[in-house]
């Protein structure tokens, strides 16, 4: 990203763009401290020629100054999940063949040791800052800018690399459709080795002008006091978040629930991604605070590339249209393009807001495109005009008896039921069905489930091919960092 890019980010612009809970920063601020850790990042050179730079930070000062000084110096930025085991950092490190790590100072003994063992220097924000700001490289748009690890829900996560333009494109085109503008205040306690804490977030607030608040974590007392005092106007969280939310109020007084209502009432914006919003989650938060959410659908290789309509009809279980600049097209299994409604095809993607490739991969890079178009690997249907997301091809599309069932559908039913807190649904081996559905259930406060009683119920509200062969009680899912959850993890479980 160039100075010309995020053109709030100047010398005299005295705007706050972050607050923390020790301090607010503004524009201004942020701007001359990018530039004096961009000029502390290329030292004696003109440029950092596509250094991979990773950084193990929170949401904070410092990161937002790693990410857009690493930019500014021609580097490569490697943001890192603070929640990963060392384990995991090893891989997203050797793989990237990163050279300098940044962390928080009084890092744990094992990043040190971790970084030491693979000859990267471990530092912090401060050590590299210059007291005066030097001459910083002009930067093409079409080079790599940044690395982002997809979650690696089904095989070990690959490196997805991003030039400044696609990251530019993925940024405008939310700029324009969910209009942002300067006046906008919105929280960030989303994991920021993500597409939608980075880019969704920090980034169209950044860009706007706008102001964001940041989190270490989420801290749900916190932020819905600051909701209650009409703090933000717009809010994007993962479905998770909106169930706790709904849980943590359910255990407030009525005082306290009316004040986070009203709060959410009078903002402009509630958006839900990164895993799909189940229908009712949908209608208990309309009820609860009038503000019917804005589901869209993307991902790491993307950002975002379908939304329901900022203005017009937000539909529950389905995730809108093309958003603006981006063109979408379902194919089916012979790559043969699928016209007409309610076909289900994979997803496709072609506009500028798609990846370069994966790093070091030239070959997933290839597979994972077919005639330009890049394919997502997700399952959809169009009906009315909207899409319905069926689920990943590979854990949610369970094919049984003939049919190709969405796990997601099955999962949204049974959520309705009374004793049931999450579910997962996956296709279980099977000699007569092929694969036959399987449902792994946490009950609200433990509950007992009688699978005769479960399957007269989904009786009535689901086709019998639908209807969950096994049904297995589980105290509770397996869940990655985003809080989705890792379905072939379940695969290993006896039912």
């Amino acid at each position: 990203m160039s100075h010309h890019d995020f053109h709030h980010l100047t010398e005299g612009n005295a705007r706050v763009a972050l607050v923390s809970d020790t301090a607010t920063y503004t524009y201004g601020e942020v701007n001359s401290r990018i530039d004096r850790f961009a000029t502390g990042l290329i030292g004696g050179e003109d440029d950092l020629r596509e250094e991979r730079i990773a950084f193990f930070l929170l949401a904070s000062l410092d990161y937002v100054t790693c990410l857009h000084g690493v930019w500014r110096a021609g580097g490569i930025a490697v943001p890192l999940n603070v929640a990963s085991a060392v384990a995991e950092l090893e891989h997203y490190l050797s793989s990237a063949q990163v050279t300098r790590m940044f962390a928080q100072a009084g890092a744990p003994d094992e990043l040190r040791e971790l970084c030491a063992s693979l000859g990267i220097k471990l530092l912090t924000v401060d050590e590299v800052l210059t007291d005066e700001a030097g001459d910083l490289p002009e930067i093409d748009p079409g080079r790599r800018a940044m690395m982002l690890f997809t979650s690696g829900t089904t095989s070990k996560p690959k490196g997805t690399v991003s030039t400044h333009q696609t990251i530019r494109a993925q940024i405008t085109t939310l700029i324009d459709a969910w209009c942002w503008t300067e006046d906008d205040v919105i929280p960030l306690f989303l994991p920021l080795h993500h597409i939608h804490g980075i880019i969704n977030i920090l980034s169209c607030g950044l860009w706007a002008g706008a102001r964001v608040h940041l989190f270490a974590g989420l801290d749900i007392p916190r932020v819905t006091a600051e909701v209650a005092a009409n703090v933000y106007n717009v809010f994007m969280a993962v479905p998770t978040v909106y169930v706790k939310l709904i849980q943590y109020l359910e255990q407030q007084d009525e005082q306290e629930v009316e004040a986070v209502c009203a709060g959410f009432k009078a903002m402009r914006l509630n958006i839900s991604g990164s895993a799909a919003c189940p229908v009712k989650l949908f209608e208990q938060w309309r009820d609860l605070t009038g503000q019917v959410l804005l589901e869209r659908y993307g991902m790491t290789e993307i950002g975002m590339g379908i939304s329901n309509p900022y203005v017009g009809e937000r539909r529950a279980g389905y995730v809108g249209q093309p958003l603006p600049g981006v063109e979408v097209r379902l194919f089916g299994e012979d790559h043969r393009e699928i016209h007409g409604e309610g076909n289900p095809g994979e997803i496709r993607i072609k506009g500028d807001n798609v990846f370069l490739e994966y790093w070091g991969n030239e070959e997933a890079t290839r597979k994972s495109f077919v005639d330009g178009w890049f394919c997502t690997g997700d399952m959809a249907v169009i009906e009315d005009g909207y899409y319905r997301i069926m689920g990943r091809t590979s854990v949610d599309i369970i094919k049984s008896g003939g049919y190709k069932l969405s796990a997601l559908e099955i999962e949204g039913v049974l959520l309705t039921h009374e004793d049931i807190a999450e579910v997962a649904v996956i296709g279980s081996e099977d000699e007569v069905w092929g694969e036959a559905v399987t449902a792994f259930v946490v009950t609200k406060n433990g509950a007992d489930l009688d699978y005769a009683e479960l399957k007269n119920w989904c009786n009535e509200r689901m086709s019998s091919y639908k209807i969950p062969k096994y049904v297995k009680r589980l105290e509770s899912l397996p869940r990655n960092a985003m809080g989705k959850v890792t379905k072939p993890s379940l695969k290993s479980i006896p039912v």
